[in-house]
């Protein structure tokens, strides 16, 4: 566990550019992540997995892992003393797999031995036995009666209708396609990893990657059958999350071991586990048809959506409410009908991934308005300008009044007025490019010939906070003393920076003190999910009000030991007694003021049943992105010249990490569009690794130009809002639409694979599928 120094006055307060409490330590090599947690004589873990990816479990035999010398015990579905089955929202994901396998990897035993290697080794001996089943990997089959039903109440996990307005029929222009998106994984750079210690009480602590302790606390105490203040999780150094630490993977397994055992148990995933291990993004098939008035004007958006959920829940029931509720985009649409469906397939779990939903909804209505804006022969950004959302308008999936901020126009304006990349070959005539900017790199397969150039935009909207009527609530506790102010706080820092902007909130609220950020953990009141672009809103609140009545309770204080009034208490930095500073030792006498804040953001609803009407967010954020693009539409190689964005971030706490938040999006919205794809065929992963799941990499990315629209929204903390999901939604569909620009394909799926661009059907063998 990385315990932080008190943060120095690089962190200032609120619209500072502060520098991360843990950016010095990852620098130098310090920082402590999950996996490099060690205590002496401590145990290591490996999961045994099915082969799947749909069987009978017949039998594990467990005799030769445990006739192996070191090797201290194997667990399997016998040893969970409670709860079977865990989830994310819906229970239905077994511990261990007990009687049926529903996808390649599912855990069916865990093997505690001397060391990793040992325990890896144990668990290659471990026999298991499976009788192989009909496989469901076709999500469009997935509601027909003739397919194996996976689970109890069938293959639906949400069917989400939302109707609104009147006709979707007989608009004078109208245009029609399907859009698919394929499997993304989050592509965290630190594996699946834990340590967990049995504690004298019975109970056990786990340190631990994760994105929500109390959720994953609930989960492990259930199958445990233990009371939850006896299972304590301590925050380890988080490397990437993006959704993707949301569901339990091997906390379970650890705790179980470490309580049979009696010693500490630690595990680490290998890569190809990882890849198995945890959800990823639903795919998708997205059928639009949109109508509109000759001048561009929407008249209607029919949806139809759906999603692959794979072998369990997770959380696919509020990522089809996502999805349903962004499916018309940020626009004025008079009437939508909007079908969306979450199905169950032996395919690997989806569940949240940075978008969650709103990512795939986005790349079928923005691709459906350029199809709209080609059709009409109009400008791609007029059209969007003629129907954004305006404030006052209501939101055209859930007719919800859309209060300010709503800068959609701001944002598109903002956005198409950023500077286009010079074209060398215009600049510069005589001289042809560098052949590594050209497709290709350093492969070096082009010198220009048969490369085109291409500019796409799109727009993206996403809400803020859970939504859909989910209680939500953060607990913050502060502490003051003679040496400073300790932040408690159960907010997981994923990499996201929640731990400058909380230090930030102290220093806007108390001036510029010391400040101490305790490590996150259960001990610490609820903060809820560091997703959901919910955490700097929530945790952030929490802190601000626990600071505010943290200086009433100084100045009361303060006042009684000096015999003033405490309105001539002044809590800024420094105490000011009677306008004369005084050292906080002195001010406080030894004593520690504290003060916990319980905030609760405005309440939505869940929507009407039938309709799906009703105030279901709390508030939404925008964005717009310009992407330029070259492409050899000989070879179909794309290179990504330039991708610009204006966003929408009410207002920018801490603008560097801000715009640091908004190029990590940016990556993965390119990877969406050009590269990342988890493969699978019958249900069996094909490229579980990074050699052949490509990730863009700073050479993949080329310019990036960010530009902050910062108008405060009135819930936020000092007008802040989520920033963390937006650029990855619409950056995708404007780098597909730049695509589309320079070669006149359609590139109706993501990822855009060369023979998408390629014209196959000229030489049908120049392209082998």
């Amino acid at each position: 566990m990385t315990t932080l120094a008190p943060v120095a006055g690089a962190v200032g307060a609120i619209g500072a550019a502060a520098e991360r409490p843990d950016v010095a330590a990852k620098f130098d090599g310090s920082f402590e992540f999950a996996n490099d947690r060690w205590v002496p004589g401590m145990l290591f873990g490996a999961t045994v997995r099915g082969r799947g990816p749909h069987s009978r479990l017949v039998a594990v035999r467990t005799a030769a892992a445990l006739a192996v010398p070191g090797v201290v015990a194997v667990l399997t579905a016998d040893d969970v003393p409670g709860a079977e089955q865990i989830g994310h929202i819906t229970r239905d994901q077994p511990v261990f797999a007990g009687e049926v396998v529903r996808y390649e990897g599912e855990p069916v035993a865990f093997v505690v031995a001397r060391s990793q290697e040992l325990a890896r080794l144990a668990a290659g001996l471990v026999e298991v036995v499976e009788e192989p089943l009909v496989v469901l990997d076709d999500p469009e089959r997935a509601l027909d009666d003739d397919v194996p039903q996976l689970h109890p109440e069938g293959n639906l996990y949400r069917h989400l209708v939302i109707r609104r307005g009147g006709s979707t029929e007989g608009a004078p222009v109208e245009v029609e396609a399907t859009f698919t998106t394929g499997r993304q994984d989050q592509a965290f750079l630190g594996p699946e990893s834990a340590l967990a210690m049995p504690d004298p009480d019975g109970g056990v602590t786990l340190h631990l990657a994760t994105q929500d302790l109390h959720l994953d606390q609930a989960q492990i105490a259930a199958a445990l059958d233990l009371p939850p203040e006896l299972v304590r999780l301590v925050l380890g150094g988080v490397g990437g999350a993006f959704g993707g630490r949301e569901d339990i993977t091997c906390q379970v397994h650890l705790c179980l071991a470490a309580l049979r055992t009696g010693r500490p148990v630690k595990t680490t995933y290998l890569r190809s586990e990882s890849f198995l291990a945890h959800p990823k993004r639903h795919p998708a098939r997205l059928h639009y048809r949109v109508g509109a008035e000759p001048d561009g004007r929407l008249r209607y958006v029919v949806a139809r959506i759906r999603l692959d959920g794979g072998a369990y829940t997770s959380t696919s029931g509020p990522i089809c409410g996502v999805a349903s509720y962004f499916a018309a985009g940020p626009y004025r649409v008079p009437a939508v009908d909007v079908l969306c469906e979450a199905v169950a397939t032996n395919n690997p779990v989806s569940g949240a991934m940075r978008g969650f939903g709103a990512v795939q909804a986005c790349f079928g209505i923005e691709s459906a308005m350029d199809l709209l804006a080609a059709k009409l022969g109009m400008d791609p950004v007029a059209l969007r300008r003629t129907n954004a959302l305006r404030p006052g308008d209501c939101f055209p999936t859930s007719g919800q009044a859309v209060h300010a901020p709503a800068p959609v126009l701001e944002v598109i304006d903002r956005c198409a007025a950023l500077p286009l990349p010079p074209d060398p070959r215009l600049v510069s005539p005589s001289r042809l490019y560098h052949p590594y900017s050209h497709p290709g790199g350093t492969g070096r397969t082009s010198l220009g010939e048969g490369v085109r150039r291409g500019v796409g935009f799109a727009v993206g909207v996403k809400h803020m906070l859970y939504g859909e009527g989910t209680p939500e609530r953060c607990t913050a506790t502060v502490r003051m003393s003679g040496a400073g102010v300790e932040v408690v706080s159960a907010a997981a820092e994923c990499g996201q920076g929640i731990g400058s902007a909380l230090v930030q909130v102290v220093r806007t609220e108390l001036g510029d003190v010391p400040v101490w950020l305790a490590p996150a953990s259960t001990e610490a009141g609820y903060a809820g999910s560091s997703s959901a672009s919910r955490q700097t809103w929530m945790s952030g609140s929490a802190v601000r009000d626990a600071c505010r009545e943290l200086r009433e309770r100084v100045a009361a204080l303060v006042a009684g030991r000096w015999g003033v009034a405490p309105g001539d208490v002044t809590v800024d930095g420094t105490i000011l007694v009677g306008g004369a500073a005084v050292p906080l030792v002195e001010a406080l006498g030894g004593e520690v003021v504290e003060a916990t804040a319980v905030y609760r953001p405005p309440i939505t609803s869940a929507g009407d049943p039938t309709s799906g009407q009703g105030d279901v967010h709390v508030g939404w954020m925008f964005v717009a992105h310009r992407a330029v693009v070259d492409v050899d539409v000989e070879l179909g190689t794309v290179r990504v010249v330039q991708v610009a964005t204006a966003q929408d971030v009410g207002r920018a706490i801490n603008p560097r990490e801000v715009r640091g938040q908004i190029i990590g999006g940016i990556s993965q919205g390119v990877g969406l569009a050009l590269t990342e794809e988890l493969l699978s065929s019958g249900g069996r992963v094909l490229n579980a690794g990074f050699t052949d799941y490509l990730v863009p990499t700073a050479a993949d990315m080329g310019e990036v130009l960010v530009d902050l629209v910062e108008v405060g929204d009135r819930h936020g903390p000092y007008g802040a809002k989520g920033v963390g999901e937006p650029p990855s939604l619409s950056s995708t569909p404007a780098v597909v639409a730049a695509i589309r620009a320079a070669t006149g394909r359609p590139c109706s799926r993501v990822p855009v694979r060369p023979w998408d661009i390629v014209d196959v059907d000229a030489d049908p063998g120049a392209v082998t599928r």
